[in-house]
């Protein structure tokens, strides 16, 4: 029988339901990400129904971002002694200018941004350009460094009004990875911008990376009872 084959079409599971299928049923011979998909009603095209901000995951995403900083001087120090895996000026800005992109997130200092401002059509494009809403323009560098290596995460509406996101990885503990989820569709719920009329959350979508996609009941989005998974 084909995994999708096993999955209830008919059915929208529970948050820890559909976690629980996901860690019982995954099969490839690497450590899987969990992955979410938040279908909204919303109109992204809109500048008042546009979702956008950040969460901290309890647990991180199981993967380690490769972080960039744009600052000079003192803060420049600030960015390595925090863990920035890069840290430069004017020569990181030419050095993607040219095609590089070996990296997760960038972090600028608001002097740096007349420079970095450049690289917007590279950078904007994949979600990297650093952006005040985001936490990663600022002058607290060493807190931005280190709260995204711990786990936070900008999300966003695409063009079709979804979001998605990382929950973690198949190996998690299902507390674990339920406690990811909550942090994640909590933030986008209170995200929820002034635009947005009617339904706002329509669908919630998890999967591992080569699973099939599990359709969580919308109305039961935040049901998750920590205890249960304890």
């Amino acid at each position: 029988m084909l995994l999708a084959e096993k999955i209830d079409n008919k059915n929208l599971y529970s948050p820890v339901e559909a976690l629980k299928w996901i860690k019982e049923n995954h099969f490839a011979n690497f450590d899987e990400s969990v992955d979410i998909s938040i279908n909204l009603g919303v109109d992204p095209r809109k500048a008042d129904q546009m979702v956008r901000g950040t969460v901290n995951l309890p647990h991180g995403t199981g993967k380690v971002p490769k972080v960039l900083v744009f600052a000079q001087g003192e803060k420049e120090e600030e960015a390595k002694r925090a863990g920035a895996d890069y840290v430069g000026g004017e020569d990181l800005v030419e050095r993607i200018s040219q095609g590089w992109l070996d990296f997760d997130v960038c972090i600028s200092t608001p002097d740096m941004m007349k420079h970095v401002g450049k690289l917007g059509k590279i950078l904007g494009p994949r979600k990297l350009m650093p952006n005040p809403k985001s936490g990663t323009v600022t002058l607290d560098i060493e807190k931005a460094v280190k709260d995204i290596k711990k786990g936070k995460l900008e999300f966003r509406t695409d063009k079709y009004g979804v979001v998605h996101g990382i929950i973690g990885k198949v190996s998690f503990g299902i507390k674990e990875l339920a406690e990811n989820y909550l942090a994640f569709v909590d933030a986008v719920v209170k995200a929820k911008p002034p635009g947005a009329r009617g339904k706002y959350v329509k669908g919630v979508f998890v999967s591992s990376t080569m699973g099939p996609s599990l359709k969580i009941d919308p109305n039961r989005c935040l049901d998750v009872d920590l205890e249960e998974v304890a």
